[in-house]
């Protein structure tokens, strides 16, 4: 039988260098859809994933919001004199008035079932209490996991887009109690957000604080001016100022 030919290591070299290009093309086609290839849920879990991009608020929105901010009485802020969380009710009651008011379960878990993913619940709770889940922030853009516990809860905390410290410095003290509760457990002003972020905005109005996931902003501040509009606060001259430029921004005139 005739023997098969072995190539040298000149023949292999030489042909190597004439397919080079292919084969760079060949590596670069498979490292970029590793790129490009969906992140797994433990991932994501991990808070390693893509930052999260809300979507931008209706143009409608942001124009009412804009149209309502010019509706809200603007003055000083009053004296914190006299604040208490507890004037607000009880944390996180479910005896208020509005939506997802005296349905069985407390505000903090109402709003972490609304805002998380892949939740799963505490046994014989009737699914109210949240055991875990996942946290798609919309201040940051980061994937936060949430687990309920003493040393974990904090990872995940409820804002209060109105600030109620804020609140009391611009209205609220005039409220009665029971609109004071509504207030603090309304979905519209609550949000599950990074406690880190939370715990950096503090009571801080939108003058001297707002999310850091800019594409956020138009639609933290129309939701503040609807909160404020609706329980009849008031906002000072700095404030109604950001919040306008910030509405301008997002196409508001």
């Amino acid at each position: 039988m005739p023997r098969t030919a072995v190539p040298n290591h000149r023949t292999i070299i030489s042909t190597v260098r004439s397919r080079w290009p292919w084969i760079l093309a060949a590596i670069a086609v498979i490292v970029l859809a590793a790129m490009l290839a969906p992140q797994s849920d433990d991932t994501l879990a991990a808070g390693t994933g893509p930052p999260i991009l809300p979507e931008a608020t209706d143009a409608q929105q942001i124009q009412a919001a804009f149209a309502q901010l010019a509706t809200l009485e603007v003055k000083g802020r009053a004296p914190k004199t006299g604040y208490d969380r507890e004037l607000f009710g009880s944390s996180w009651t479910d005896n208020v008035s509005v939506e997802l008011g005296r349905n069985g379960c407390d505000t903090r878990n109402d709003i972490l079932r609304r805002d998380l993913v892949d939740i799963t619940s505490r046994d014989r709770t009737r699914n109210c209490v949240v055991q875990s889940g996942t946290l798609r922030d919309l201040y940051t853009g980061s994937v936060i996991a949430f687990t309920r516990g003493p040393k974990t809860s904090d990872a995940v905390q409820i804002d209060h887009v109105v600030a109620l410290s804020d609140a009391w410095q611009k209205g609220a003290q005039l409220l009665d109690a029971q609109t004071r509760a509504d207030l603090a457990n309304d979905p519209r002003n609550l949000q599950a957000v990074d406690g880190p972020t939370n715990q950096r905005k503090s009571d801080a109005d939108a003058s001297t604080w707002l999310p850091p996931l800019k594409n956020y902003r138009c639609t933290y501040v129309a939701r503040q001016v609807e909160v404020k509009a609706a329980y009849r606060l008031w906002v000072t001259l700095a404030e109604r100022d950001a919040m306008a430029g910030v509405l301008t921004e997002c196409g508001a005139r």
